[in-house]
Protein backbone atom coordinates (compact mmCIF):
# COMPACT_ATOMS: atom_id res chain seq x y z
CA UNK A 1 0.00 0.00 0.00
CA UNK A 2 1.13 3.54 -1.04
CA UNK A 3 0.51 6.10 1.54
CA UNK A 4 0.69 8.61 -0.90
CA UNK A 5 -1.71 7.18 -2.92
CA UNK A 6 -4.73 5.24 -1.24
CA UNK A 7 -7.08 6.06 -4.14
CA UNK A 8 -5.10 4.31 -6.92
CA UNK A 9 -3.88 1.31 -4.89
CA UNK A 10 -7.72 0.48 -4.12
CA UNK A 11 -9.51 0.83 -7.38
CA UNK A 12 -6.38 -1.72 -8.63
CA UNK A 13 -6.94 -3.69 -5.64
CA UNK A 14 -10.60 -3.92 -6.19
CA UNK A 15 -10.04 -3.93 -10.08
CA UNK A 16 -8.38 -7.04 -10.07
CA UNK A 17 -11.09 -8.79 -8.34
CA UNK A 18 -13.94 -8.44 -10.56
CA UNK A 19 -14.25 -11.36 -13.41
CA UNK A 20 -14.88 -10.31 -17.17
CA UNK A 21 -18.02 -12.84 -16.99
CA UNK A 22 -19.24 -10.88 -13.77
CA UNK A 23 -19.86 -7.53 -15.99
CA UNK A 24 -20.73 -9.03 -19.02
CA UNK A 25 -17.65 -9.27 -21.18
CA UNK A 26 -16.52 -12.53 -23.05
CA UNK A 27 -13.61 -14.21 -22.52
CA UNK A 28 -11.41 -15.52 -25.41
CA UNK A 29 -7.62 -16.90 -24.94
CA UNK A 30 -5.65 -16.64 -22.30
CA UNK A 31 -5.51 -12.97 -20.14
CA UNK A 32 -2.16 -11.95 -18.70
CA UNK A 33 -3.74 -9.79 -15.37
CA UNK A 34 -6.36 -10.97 -12.75
CA UNK A 35 -9.72 -9.12 -13.25
CA UNK A 36 -10.75 -6.17 -15.69
CA UNK A 37 -8.11 -4.97 -17.37
CA UNK A 38 -7.59 -0.91 -17.19
CA UNK A 39 -9.30 -0.23 -20.33
CA UNK A 40 -12.14 -2.15 -19.31
CA UNK A 41 -13.09 -0.73 -15.91
CA UNK A 42 -12.52 2.56 -18.32
CA UNK A 43 -15.24 1.30 -20.77
CA UNK A 44 -17.73 0.20 -18.27
CA UNK A 45 -17.50 3.34 -15.85
CA UNK A 46 -17.81 5.49 -19.20
CA UNK A 47 -14.30 7.64 -18.58
CA UNK A 48 -11.51 7.59 -20.93
CA UNK A 49 -8.91 5.18 -20.61
CA UNK A 50 -6.46 7.18 -20.10
CA UNK A 51 -8.29 9.57 -17.37
CA UNK A 52 -8.41 6.20 -15.46
CA UNK A 53 -4.84 5.29 -15.54
CA UNK A 54 -3.91 8.72 -14.35
CA UNK A 55 -6.58 7.52 -11.39
CA UNK A 56 -4.70 4.29 -10.30
CA UNK A 57 -1.11 5.88 -10.82
CA UNK A 58 -2.23 9.00 -8.75
CA UNK A 59 -1.27 11.52 -11.53
CA UNK A 60 -4.91 12.95 -11.05
CA UNK A 61 -6.35 13.31 -7.58
CA UNK A 62 -9.84 14.98 -8.13
CA UNK A 63 -12.35 13.07 -9.49
CA UNK A 64 -15.98 13.99 -9.77
CA UNK A 65 -18.75 11.72 -7.45
CA UNK A 66 -19.74 10.78 -10.26
CA UNK A 67 -16.89 9.18 -11.50
CA UNK A 68 -16.52 7.58 -8.59
CA UNK A 69 -20.11 6.49 -8.06
CA UNK A 70 -19.14 4.65 -11.59
CA UNK A 71 -16.21 2.76 -10.84
CA UNK A 72 -17.78 1.75 -7.30
CA UNK A 73 -20.52 -0.17 -9.98
CA UNK A 74 -17.96 -1.46 -12.21
CA UNK A 75 -15.94 -2.67 -9.41
CA UNK A 76 -19.22 -4.18 -8.01
CA UNK A 77 -18.40 -2.38 -4.69
CA UNK A 78 -21.28 -2.91 -1.66
CA UNK A 79 -22.67 0.58 -0.01
CA UNK A 80 -19.67 0.53 2.36
CA UNK A 81 -16.82 0.38 0.49
CA UNK A 82 -18.72 2.83 -1.99
CA UNK A 83 -18.39 5.13 0.83
CA UNK A 84 -14.75 4.79 1.96
CA UNK A 85 -14.13 5.40 -2.21
CA UNK A 86 -15.95 8.70 -2.33
CA UNK A 87 -13.62 9.39 1.30
CA UNK A 88 -10.58 8.68 -0.81
CA UNK A 89 -11.50 11.06 -3.56
CA UNK A 90 -12.31 13.27 -1.01
CA UNK A 91 -8.95 13.27 1.02
CA UNK A 92 -6.90 16.20 1.57
CA UNK A 93 -2.97 16.57 0.67
CA UNK A 94 -1.44 14.19 3.37
CA UNK A 95 -0.07 16.09 6.38
CA UNK A 96 3.31 15.98 8.22
CA UNK A 97 3.17 12.45 9.75
CA UNK A 98 1.76 12.56 13.50
CA UNK A 99 3.57 11.51 16.81
CA UNK A 100 1.25 8.63 18.19
CA UNK A 101 -1.47 9.41 20.47
CA UNK A 102 -2.28 7.66 23.70
CA UNK A 103 -6.25 6.26 23.50
CA UNK A 104 -8.15 6.55 26.59
CA UNK A 105 -11.07 5.37 27.87
CA UNK A 106 -13.29 8.20 30.12
CA UNK A 107 -13.66 7.20 33.24
CA UNK A 108 -17.63 7.28 33.02
CA UNK A 109 -16.94 4.43 30.48
CA UNK A 110 -14.59 2.72 32.39
CA UNK A 111 -17.12 2.50 35.31
CA UNK A 112 -19.63 1.57 33.24
CA UNK A 113 -17.61 -1.60 32.00
CA UNK A 114 -16.71 -2.07 35.19
CA UNK A 115 -20.39 -2.61 36.49
CA UNK A 116 -21.93 -4.43 33.41
CA UNK A 117 -23.06 -7.68 33.95
CA UNK A 118 -21.76 -9.37 30.83
CA UNK A 119 -18.75 -9.62 29.49
CA UNK A 120 -17.82 -6.08 28.11
CA UNK A 121 -14.71 -4.03 26.80
CA UNK A 122 -13.64 -1.18 24.98
CA UNK A 123 -12.33 -1.22 21.79
CA UNK A 124 -10.07 1.64 19.76
CA UNK A 125 -9.89 3.04 16.45
CA UNK A 126 -6.93 0.34 15.77
CA UNK A 127 -8.14 -2.42 17.87
CA UNK A 128 -6.45 -2.11 20.94
CA UNK A 129 -7.99 -3.21 23.86
CA UNK A 130 -8.40 -0.38 26.19
CA UNK A 131 -10.50 -1.65 29.18
CA UNK A 132 -12.03 -4.77 30.27
CA UNK A 133 -13.86 -6.65 32.73
CA UNK A 134 -13.17 -10.14 34.11
CA UNK A 135 -16.15 -11.90 32.43
CA UNK A 136 -14.78 -10.71 29.45
CA UNK A 137 -11.34 -11.57 30.07
CA UNK A 138 -13.13 -15.17 31.13
CA UNK A 139 -14.70 -15.61 27.49
CA UNK A 140 -10.74 -14.74 26.51
CA UNK A 141 -7.71 -14.18 28.30
CA UNK A 142 -6.69 -11.88 25.62
CA UNK A 143 -9.68 -9.52 26.27
CA UNK A 144 -7.26 -7.67 28.76
CA UNK A 145 -5.90 -4.12 28.84
CA UNK A 146 -3.08 -3.66 26.05
CA UNK A 147 -3.78 -6.27 23.78
CA UNK A 148 -4.88 -5.83 20.73
CA UNK A 149 -7.54 -7.53 18.87
CA UNK A 150 -5.85 -7.92 14.91
CA UNK A 151 -3.14 -9.06 16.41
CA UNK A 152 -4.20 -11.88 18.75
CA UNK A 153 -6.61 -13.53 16.07
CA UNK A 154 -3.57 -13.67 13.48
CA UNK A 155 -0.66 -14.74 15.81
CA UNK A 156 -2.24 -16.23 18.92
CA UNK A 157 -3.44 -19.86 18.42
CA UNK A 158 -5.02 -20.31 21.45
CA UNK A 159 -7.41 -16.82 20.17
CA UNK A 160 -8.01 -18.71 17.22
CA UNK A 161 -9.06 -21.66 18.74
CA UNK A 162 -11.48 -19.98 20.31
CA UNK A 163 -13.36 -19.54 17.09
CA UNK A 164 -14.61 -22.55 14.79
CA UNK A 165 -14.08 -20.51 11.63
CA UNK A 166 -11.44 -18.01 12.28
CA UNK A 167 -9.74 -17.88 8.73
CA UNK A 168 -13.58 -15.99 8.37
CA UNK A 169 -13.39 -13.88 11.47
CA UNK A 170 -10.14 -12.85 10.50
CA UNK A 171 -11.73 -11.78 7.37
CA UNK A 172 -14.21 -9.53 8.72
CA UNK A 173 -12.10 -8.12 11.23
CA UNK A 174 -9.64 -7.07 8.19
CA UNK A 175 -12.16 -5.96 6.27
CA UNK A 176 -13.67 -3.34 9.88
CA UNK A 177 -9.92 -2.32 10.05
CA UNK A 178 -9.72 -0.90 6.83
CA UNK A 179 -13.29 0.61 7.63
CA UNK A 180 -12.02 2.27 11.00
CA UNK A 181 -8.74 3.85 10.13
CA UNK A 182 -10.00 5.31 6.95
CA UNK A 183 -7.57 7.78 5.00
CA UNK A 184 -5.96 8.35 8.58
CA UNK A 185 -2.90 6.24 7.34
CA UNK A 186 -0.41 8.65 8.95
CA UNK A 187 -0.49 7.84 12.14
CA UNK A 188 2.70 5.63 13.55
CA UNK A 189 0.07 3.23 15.75
CA UNK A 190 -1.36 1.94 12.34
CA UNK A 191 2.03 2.17 10.78
CA UNK A 192 3.44 -0.45 13.13
CA UNK A 193 0.76 -2.52 13.70
CA UNK A 194 0.34 -3.13 9.48
CA UNK A 195 3.66 -3.78 9.14
CA UNK A 196 4.17 -6.47 11.80
CA UNK A 197 1.23 -7.95 10.27
CA UNK A 198 1.91 -8.25 7.03
CA UNK A 199 5.21 -9.56 8.35
CA UNK A 200 4.11 -12.57 10.81
CA UNK A 201 1.41 -13.18 8.75
CA UNK A 202 0.42 -14.61 5.44
CA UNK A 203 -3.36 -14.43 5.49
CA UNK A 204 -3.01 -10.78 7.03
CA UNK A 205 -0.71 -10.01 4.33
CA UNK A 206 -3.36 -11.63 1.23
CA UNK A 207 -6.41 -9.88 3.15
CA UNK A 208 -4.87 -6.50 3.02
CA UNK A 209 -3.90 -6.41 -0.16
CA UNK A 210 -7.59 -7.05 -1.07
CA UNK A 211 -8.83 -3.44 0.33
CA UNK A 212 -11.92 -5.28 1.13
CA UNK A 213 -14.03 -2.41 3.34
CA UNK A 214 -17.05 -3.57 5.87
CA UNK A 215 -18.26 -1.58 8.71
CA UNK A 216 -18.11 -3.43 12.28
CA UNK A 217 -21.20 -4.12 13.19
CA UNK A 218 -23.38 -6.11 15.74
CA UNK A 219 -23.54 -9.93 15.05
CA UNK A 220 -23.87 -13.66 16.50
CA UNK A 221 -20.91 -15.43 17.51
CA UNK A 222 -19.76 -18.76 18.28
CA UNK A 223 -17.22 -19.52 20.00
CA UNK A 224 -15.04 -22.60 21.41
CA UNK A 225 -14.61 -22.10 25.00
CA UNK A 226 -12.17 -24.13 26.54
CA UNK A 227 -14.04 -24.79 29.69
CA UNK A 228 -17.73 -24.48 29.02
CA UNK A 229 -17.91 -25.56 25.39
CA UNK A 230 -19.41 -24.29 22.84
CA UNK A 231 -20.85 -20.96 23.05
CA UNK A 232 -22.96 -18.55 20.95
CA UNK A 233 -23.50 -15.25 22.00
CA UNK A 234 -24.85 -11.74 20.60
CA UNK A 235 -22.05 -9.17 20.21
CA UNK A 236 -23.15 -5.73 20.17
CA UNK A 237 -20.72 -2.67 19.06
CA UNK A 238 -21.69 0.64 20.28
CA UNK A 239 -19.96 3.98 19.73
CA UNK A 240 -18.22 5.61 22.52
CA UNK A 241 -19.71 8.92 22.87
CA UNK A 242 -16.44 12.09 23.64
CA UNK A 243 -13.91 9.53 22.50
CA UNK A 244 -13.58 9.60 18.76
CA UNK A 245 -13.14 6.32 16.89
CA UNK A 246 -14.02 3.87 20.20
CA UNK A 247 -16.54 0.87 20.99
CA UNK A 248 -17.31 -0.55 23.90
CA UNK A 249 -18.40 -4.42 22.77
CA UNK A 250 -20.63 -6.49 24.38
CA UNK A 251 -21.49 -9.90 24.42
CA UNK A 252 -24.92 -11.06 25.98
CA UNK A 253 -26.77 -14.53 25.28
CA UNK A 254 -30.12 -15.25 24.55
CA UNK A 255 -32.36 -15.57 28.23
CA UNK A 256 -32.92 -19.42 29.20
CA UNK A 257 -30.87 -20.56 26.72
CA UNK A 258 -28.12 -23.36 27.28
CA UNK A 259 -25.42 -20.76 26.77
CA UNK A 260 -27.08 -18.15 29.23
CA UNK A 261 -26.00 -21.09 31.75
CA UNK A 262 -22.56 -21.69 30.67
CA UNK A 263 -22.01 -17.70 30.87
CA UNK A 264 -23.39 -17.53 34.13
CA UNK A 265 -20.84 -20.77 35.16
CA UNK A 266 -18.11 -18.50 33.88
CA UNK A 267 -19.16 -15.76 35.85
CA UNK A 268 -19.80 -17.71 38.84
CA UNK A 269 -15.70 -18.78 38.94
CA UNK A 270 -14.53 -15.36 38.19
CA UNK A 271 -16.67 -13.81 41.02
CA UNK A 272 -16.21 -16.52 43.64
CA UNK A 273 -19.82 -15.92 45.30
CA UNK A 274 -21.41 -13.38 42.85
CA UNK A 275 -22.15 -14.61 39.39
CA UNK A 276 -22.44 -10.74 38.55
CA UNK A 277 -19.58 -9.17 40.65
CA UNK A 278 -17.94 -6.56 38.58
CA UNK A 279 -13.84 -6.69 38.24
CA UNK A 280 -12.06 -3.79 35.56
CA UNK A 281 -8.65 -3.29 33.54
CA UNK A 282 -8.46 -0.56 31.86
CA UNK A 283 -5.63 1.45 30.33
CA UNK A 284 -6.40 5.72 30.68
CA UNK A 285 -9.44 7.00 31.99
Amino acid sequence: MSESNLLGDYVRARRELVTPEQVGIPVSGVRRVPGLRREEVAMLAGISADYYLRLEQGRDRNPSAQVLESLARVLRLDDDATAYLLRLGADKPRRRRRRARKESVPASVAQLVATLPLPAYVEGRYFDVLAANALATALSPRLVAGANRLRDVFLDPAEQALHPDWESAAVGMVAGFRESVGTDTDDPRFIELVGELSLASPLFSRLWARHDVEACEGAAKHLDHPQVGGLRLHRERLGVGGASGQTLVVFHPDPGTDDADKLALLASAVSGLHPYAPAIEASGG
